[in-house]
């Protein structure tokens, strides 16, 4: 895996070996940035990344000085190694790790944020639930953006929040407002 673009452009990383997570191919993530690049502003946004696993997501997020970023996952292997990441990297100041259940953080966190992104496990009715429970609980702002990845054989087009979706080989980016 590497950075593909700002302050540790072309930073690579390789997460322990046995570790509990399957991370956005760089393929995926480069075409994910480019159309975020063209349709926002990207600093001073408030972003959440749900199942954060490797960080990836959210190292690129810091890489471009984003904003303030939020990395959440349950695993303990996944949080200590965005931790470690991110102070070894200067980008620890951008990013908060939340060790926790990404359902029920959703289902009581308060905060509000410009953009969340959100790689579960491929698991349909996982996906169901955290898209209804981050629009019942109005995690995002007004002008918010939830990026869903999912494989190729789930289809969200059907969802009142939804607005479009981007493909990239076997992954799927859905677009929720």
């Amino acid at each position: 895996m590497r950075i593909i673009s700002g302050l540790l452009k072309k930073q690579r990383f390789s997460p322990p070996k046995g570790f509990p997570s399957r991370p956005t191919t760089d393929f995926a993530k480069e075409g994910l940035f480019n159309v975020l690049e063209n349709e926002l502003y990207l600093e001073h946004l408030d972003i959440l990344d749900l199942f954060a696993g490797t960080g990836n997501i959210s190292f690129e997020f810091a890489s471009r000085e984003a904003g303030r970023i939020t990395s959440v996952d349950k695993n303990f292997k996944c949080t200590r190694f965005i931790k470690s990441f991110a102070a070894e990297h200067g980008i620890g100041g951008a990013i908060t790790v939340v060790k926790a259940d990404v359902l029920k953080f959703v289902s009581k966190h308060q905060q509000t944020y410009d953009l969340i992104f959100a790689d579960p496990p491929f698991q349909h009715q996982l996906h169901h639930e955290l898209i209804d429970g981050i629009f019942a609980n109005n995690l995002l702002k007004k002008e918010g953006v939830f990026i869903l990845e999912h494989g190729k054989h789930d289809d969200f087009s059907t969802h009142k929040n939804f607005t479009r979706q981007k493909k990239y080989g076997q992954v799927v980016f859905s677009f929720f407002e």
